[in-house]
């Protein structure tokens, strides 16, 4: 194993933490490897070889070893996540609020999303009348963000680019905002140990600022007796537990214990101050990184959501939506609307969400794009393809083997014998992986350029 050094001064602000122990910490880095974890998508099943059940998590899952995710053709089909274990918690945190939920549908913000591992766990623990939006603020990692979700293929998902203090346009609005607030990253020394050459006191008292600016920012969004869900990849008290005391203590919000039981080796604190509760996760104690999460309950009156009439789209030909109705199951639960020249869809409970979301964000993505239509025919956008909502009855289906899905995948040309013409997907194991357009003499692939595998393929 790799020798860790850790930063100085480290180990020595973690020794004051309760129940760290500091042998079993170090022995953990030297001498064990971070487990490898993913998380299955609940709208796709499938059949995959797992090594026991992640406890905090339902839908998550250890291996043995760790594959090479980027030939299966599965992970691009969307049926699971590859996600670090502790980052998990947040499933264990959203069920438990659930259960004081009146049944109402819930708005949900995951403020700092990319690349989307916690949007696609929020997505699968919410349900089908919620809505998910999930913001980055970082321009150049939304992409990754609207990848990830688009392969969980749901409709019910809002991708905003949009700094925090933006959302202070929506005093209200949300039931539950997650905020996996940026950090000094000490949770990830194992898993990255040159992250340890970035670590320093200073660069904690600079995150912990930037913390508070975020939160405060965000706070105003979130509804009367709404939930806020913090977590960190760090073990320094400035950015946790001092956070919590600060959240309390400016905002007059209320801690909330999660359940956890003792066999998990989640060690549970209170912050010094407020006494709030906090839940670390260190390795050697659990099977996972490190990480720091907490939820918090908003006691003070909000101001009411923005309230506006009702901005019409554009006109809309009904021919035109008659026709992308017909590649949807149950098209009447969907709202559609044209962005140029591309039809989407999103759950009709939520158009008056996404008319309030336009006013105020940018809008990256809404709801699922279904394609473009060229006169009476409809040229499928790659969403449609790896949506859960698409009618597989009015589409032609092509099954591939791994061997030619991996051709697919490489944006190669596929050897296989086709009788059929017209826009077809390609299946792996019955589950879609995107469009070729099959023609008498050819197969035009039509896989995006931009998601293509650039790899070699491993020698068998």
């Amino acid at each position: 194993m790799s020798e860790y050094i850790f930063p100085e001064n480290f180990l020595n602000s973690l020794n004051e933490e309760s129940d760290f122990e500091r042998e079993n910490f170090v022995d953990a880095h030297q001498n064990s490897a971070s487990p490898t974890s993913m998380r299955i998508n609940p709208f796709k099943r499938s059949i995959l070889k797992t090594d026991g059940q992640v406890p905090w998590c339902h839908e998550g899952y250890y291996l043995n070893t760790r594959p090479s995710f980027t030939f299966d053709p599965l992970f691009h089909a969307g049926c699971y996540y590859v996600q670090e274990a502790s980052s998990m918690f947040i499933d264990q945190i959203l069920k438990h609020i659930k259960q004081n939920n009146d049944g109402e549908p819930i708005k949900v913000l995951d403020l700092c999303a990319a690349p989307g591992g916690k949007s696609t766990l929020i997505n699968s623990a919410i349900n089908g009348n919620d809505l998910l939006v999930s913001n980055e603020i970082i321009k150049t990692r939304v992409p990754a963000l609207c990848d990830n979700l688009n392969r969980w293929g749901t409709a019910n998902t809002i991708v905003s680019n949009n700094d925090p203090r933006d959302f202070g346009r929506l005093p209200g609005f949300f039931d539950t905002i997650l905020v996996d607030a940026p950090c000094s990253g000490s949770g990830m020394f194992r898993k990255d140990p040159a992250a340890m050459n970035e670590w320093s006191e200073a660069n904690v008292n600079l995150c912990h600022q930037r913390q508070e600016r975020i939160l405060a920012d965000v706070y105003p969004a979130l509804k009367e007796d709404g939930h806020l869900i913090y977590s960190t990849c760090s073990y320094s008290h400035q950015e946790n537990e001092e956070i919590l005391d600060w959240l309390c203590r400016e905002f007059d919000m209320e801690s909330i214990r999660i359940p956890i039981y003792k066999e998990w080796g989640i060690v549970e604190t209170l912050s010094p101050e407020q006494k709030a509760w906090g839940y670390r996760f260190y390795p050697g104690k659990v099977k996972g990184e490190g990480l720091f999460a907490a939820c918090l309950k908003k006691k003070e009156q909000t101001d009411e959501p923005p309230a506006f009439k009702t901005k019409g789209h554009q006109k809309l030909a009904l021919l035109e939506i008659e026709l992308i109705k017909k590649y949807i199951n149950d098209p009447e639960n969907y709202y559609y609307n044209k962005v140029n020249d591309d039809w989407l869809a999103i759950s009709r409970e939520h158009k008056e969400s996404l008319d309030t979301l336009q006013r105020h964000l940018y809008i990256k993505k809404s709801g699922v794009r279904i394609g473009k239509l060229m006169g009476n025919d409809l040229v499928p956008d790659h969403e449609l393809a790896l949506s859960i909502y698409i009618n597989k009855d009015k589409v032609l289906q092509t099954d591939l083997s791994l061997e030619q899905a991996i051709q697919y995948l490489r944006r190669e040309n596929i050897d296989i014998n086709i009788t059929d013409k017209g826009w077809s997907l390609m299946n792996f194991e019955g589950h879609a992986l995107g469009w070729a357009k099959l023609l008498p003499n050819r197969i035009n692939n039509y896989f995006p350029k931009e998601l293509r595998i650039l790899a070699s393929p491993p020698v068998l």
